[in-house]
């Protein structure tokens, strides 16, 4: 399977904002945001990427346009990657969302949570684990298991994302931080995924290109050895 680098989009004008944006349109990337999408292009520019596949809302599309007009690459929108929908709690406050008693459930018993008039973290969850991994599936069959391709979302979404390829509950969530503008990669094999970056601000990324299948072996000398999806006993030796 192939590799997917999971992008939450830049700092938009709701971010810091004390009120919870939701899928609240019309949400534009703020400055700083604007600059952070522009940077993705030189950041990126050593991984070679085979597609893009991006939350509808604006701000993820306003995230992927600098890199996908640097590199010709259209954009797949998948609506299974939305931001969660909050229901009546979109738009409202923070400081007066901190005192409802479903908070405490959001933060400590999360797969519990549903939001009223909206969907629940579990429901998100499902909609998106199903999402990167057809995608991911394929992808690697039109380009082949050493693709990596680039998916745009959002926070939580993401979270619940490497929460799934952690082998996480979803309960324990919270415990992962996501940034705007942050890297996270996930490696998919048949067996398991592996969790190469989470929450990446400035680091190389050349490193999570996949290196170059070796020759296969000729008939009837096939080589014992590890399968893709086996961790290395020890730790890895790097690249």
């Amino acid at each position: 399977m192939s590799t997917v680098i999971l992008l939450r989009h830049g700092k938009s004008t709701a971010n810091g904002s004390g009120v919870l944006a939701g899928r609240t349109p019309k949400v534009n990337l703020d400055e700083t945001g604007q600059k952070q999408a522009e940077a993705l292009v030189e950041r990126l520019s050593p991984v070679p990427l085979a597609e893009l596949v991006i939350s509808p809302l604006l701000r993820c599309r306003q995230t992927v346009g600098p890199l996908a007009k640097a590199r010709g690459l259209g954009r797949t929108t998948e609506p299974r990657l939305s931001e969660v929908d909050y229901g009546d709690w979109t738009g409202r406050e923070l400081k007066t969302l901190f005192k409802e008693p479903l908070w405490r459930v959001v933060q400590a018993h999360a797969s519990a949570a549903v939001f009223p008039g909206g969907e629940g973290l579990a429901a998100m969850q499902a909609r998106a684990v199903a999402a990167v991994r057809a995608h991911d599936a394929r992808i690697s069959a039109e380009h082949g298991e050493n693709a990596v391709w680039l998916l745009c979302s959002h926070g939580d979404v993401i979270k619940s994302i490497l929460a799934d390829a952690l082998g996480q509950h979803l309960d324990a969530f919270q415990r992962i931080v996501v940034d705007p503008s942050s890297i996270s990669v996930v490696r998919y094999t048949e067996t398991r995924p592996f969790v190469l970056r989470v929450n990446d601000h400035s680091g190389d990324l050349a490193g999570i290109v996949p290196p170059k299948p070796p020759a296969k072996p000729k008939r009837g000398k096939a080589k014992a050895g590890a399968d893709a999806g086996d961790a290395v006993v020890g730790g890895s030796t790097g690249r």
